[in-house]
């Protein structure tokens, strides 16, 4: 076997964070031998990664969990422009050079879809064959993806309301002619599966339906369904033990995104109650989907972890759910217990869950997880679009989440550098018939990953397709930050935070709004500033000195860059909270009712460390111990109601 090289590095990748949420940083590649592979483990991926035979520029990428790999299965992704023809031709030139050297190849499956590329099994020889092919973007060892659900005790249930949305269930199977789901769930014809592990496999119709069956009566159960009446289509992806492929989760969203090019459907959940290692095949699939207009809703993972490292919980498009218990605690299953951190936007009831069971058409069991969660969440979706069916993926999760329970989650359990970006918030049902219709501001804070330690490192946060960027903070817990600034490029913003010259890292946090202004609304000549941001790269800031003030300036002191967000639209009407802390190195800021929070900020006179965290509706202003001189600044802002022309006239 190849000699394997294994260090710890960031790696630079061309595209887009595939987190979406994280930090930009770079590495240099050693000098490597002739047929050497090289092992990266990275912060952005926590998967391996490999460059062949001297330096070939192809990366390869497999997961972290060694058990979950799937030797000699490997995905080969092309550029997505490859047109179709050159994906054949690709299939036989590797073919071919493959024969001669004794290596066989066979080809499992192509992809059309949402990436361009194709599955085979092959020999690591030949894998160094595939990296030199034309057109090849990246490589990934295929690897498998798990059910997130496990047997536990009898609790709670949400209050169910009706829903008419569609729903996809990537699971294995279900019991369709149970009680709670019968007449409402399809099967569909699509099946990937593998075959069971060991050579004794209890294949019983009720433990190959058990997982699927509890999910769809929590999406849809006629007595214990979130979205009573939801249609449920059955995605096959799963064996009876609950386990799949990421290949055949790519072609089951692949199937997917066929069945609604040829049959559109006006609200759509896709569920995916499975977790496998980071994978960014997996993760570009789900972003295809919801550029297609599906709500997609992952399971966070059941490992106690960072969401972060695993797909589909990762990806930054799609509503990632952890789970919570009967006291809005987080889920615990022994060593194990609901994955954390900035990649969930939320949680959900996901312990001792009550549902349809499989062992008979009328019997219930109660089970755990963060699967549950998101089929909690699956079915508040399916009841926000009920009410809403033009409303996008993103104003979906912005209105669960300005529904959702706050600050009831006790986080001093996790990791430190998890406390601050877990979000605490517990997704409940929205009151019937809400709608959109009053356009009401809604924002939500996205945070980065944290930077790393050296003197002008940077952190980089993004805002969801549709999502417009407000503001733009710096967070530096336990060190001095430089400031941040708001970058815009051609199809995105960035909010780009750097850490100073004795900082430990720093966070940068994007403050994303959906409703900004309702369509129609003419263009206004007196701007609204929702946020402002600053940058030094003469000294530390320790806390933010640009503030908007006077209702159309940004002020900043010398030899500090300041940067104003401006909204030309009459609708938006801002304006600021301010307040100082006299006995305390504390201040915490709220916008009233019916205003929002755009902006949190930090002024103080000395150099001290100051951290302003925007949490839900509330700035949180932390400072040194014994200053008294610290003051936090709000933006809050409101869609101004649009008066009809009868009022207008009177």
């Amino acid at each position: 076997p190849p000699k394997v090289s294994s260090f710890r590095t960031w790696i630079e990748d061309p595209g887009p964070d595939p987190r979406g949420r994280g930090g930009r940083a770079r590495s240099r590649v050693p000098q490597m031998q002739q047929g050497e592979v090289m092992q990266m483990r990275t912060p952005l991926s926590c998967c391996g990664a490999g460059i062949l035979q001297g330096g070939a520029r192809h990366l390869w990428t497999r997961v972290f969990q060694a058990a979950w790999r799937m030797p000699g299965q490997y995905l080969v992704i092309l550029q997505r422009d490859t047109h179709e023809s050159q994906v054949q031709r690709s299939i036989r030139r590797l073919r071919a050079r493959a024969a001669r050297r004794g290596q066989p190849v066979e080809l499992l499956q192509t992809f059309s879809g949402a990436l361009r590329g194709f599955l085979v099994k092959m020999s690591r020889e030949a894998l160094q064959l595939a990296v030199k092919l034309p057109h090849v973007h990246y490589i990934e060892e295929d690897s498998s993806i798990f059910a997130q659900s496990a047997p536990w005790n009898l609790q709670r249930l949400l209050r169910p309301y009706g829903g008419m949305a569609e729903v996809y269930l990537m699971d294995g199977s279900v019991q369709s002619t149970h009680r709670e789901v019968e007449g409402r769930v399809l099967i569909t014809d699509f099946n990937h599966v593998p075959e069971e592990d060991g050579v004794r496999v209890h294949r019983q119709v009720s433990q190959c339906d058990s997982h699927g069956t509890h999910l769809a009566g929590v999406v849809s159960g006629s007595d214990s369904g979130v979205a009573r009446g939801a249609a449920v289509n059955l995605v096959r992806v799963l064996n009876c033990q609950g386990k799949g492929t990421v290949s055949g989760a790519l072609a089951g969203m692949e199937y997917i995104r066929v069945s609604l090019q040829a049959r559109p459907a006006d609200a759509l959940v896709v569920l995916l109650p499975f977790i496998g290692g980071f994978s960014r095949s997996l993760n570009t699939a789900c972003r295809d989907l919801v550029s297609h207009g599906a709500v997609v809703i992952a399971a966070a993972g059941n490992h106690r972890d960072d969401a972060c490292l695993y797909s589909p919980a990762s990806e930054p498009e799609v509503i990632t759910v952890g789970a919570v218990n009967s006291a809005d605690q987080l889920m615990s299953q022994g060593a194990g217990g609901s994955n954390f951190g900035r990649c969930v936007d939320v949680f959900a009831p996901g312990d001792d869950i009550v549902s349809a069971s499989s062992d008979c058409s009328t019997c219930f069991t109660s089970r755990s997880g963060t699967s549950q969660a998101a089929a909690h969440a699956a079915g508040i979706a399916a009841v926000i679009l009920s009410s809403n069916q033009n409303v996008s993926p993103v104003q979906v999760l912005q209105m669960m989440l300005h529904h959702s329970i706050r600050n009831t989650i006790n986080l001093l359990p996790l990791p430190e550098t998890q406390r601050l970006n877990t979000p605490n918030l517990v997704a409940k049902l929205t009151p019937p018939c809400h709608s959109l219709a009053d356009q009401e501001l809604l924002c939500r804070s996205v945070w980065s990953e944290r930077s790393g330690r050296d003197r002008g490192d940077m952190a980089v946060s993004r805002c969801r397709q549709g999502e417009e960027m407000m503001s733009c903070s710096s967070v530096a817990p336990d060190g001095a930050r430089a400031g941040e600034a708001i970058t815009v490029n051609a199809d995105y913003m960035e909010c780009v935070a750097h850490n100073g010259p004795s900082g430990h890292g720093v966070y940068a946090v994007a403050r994303c709004c959906v409703n900004c202004w309702p369509t129609g609304f003419p263009v206004a000549s007196v701007h609204s500033f929702p946020g402002c941001t600053s940058h030094s790269t003469a000294e530390l800031l320790s806390d933010s000195r640009s503030h908007p003030g006077h209702r159309r300036h940004c002020l900043a002191r010398e030899i500090v860059t300041s940067q104003a967000v401006c909204c030309h639209a009459s609708s938006l009407e801002c304006h600021l909270v301010e307040n100082v802390a006299s006995d305390t190195d504390q201040v915490e800021l709220s916008c009233l009712p019916g205003w929002t929070l755009t902006d949190c900020k930090a002024v103080s006179e000395g150099s001290i460390v100051v951290e302003p965290v925007a949490k839900d509706n509330s700035c949180l202003v932390r400072g040194a111990a014994g200053e008294n001189r610290t003051a936090g600044v709000a933006v809050c802002c409101r869609v101004t109601p649009q008066r009809d022309p009868e009022t207008k006239a009177n």
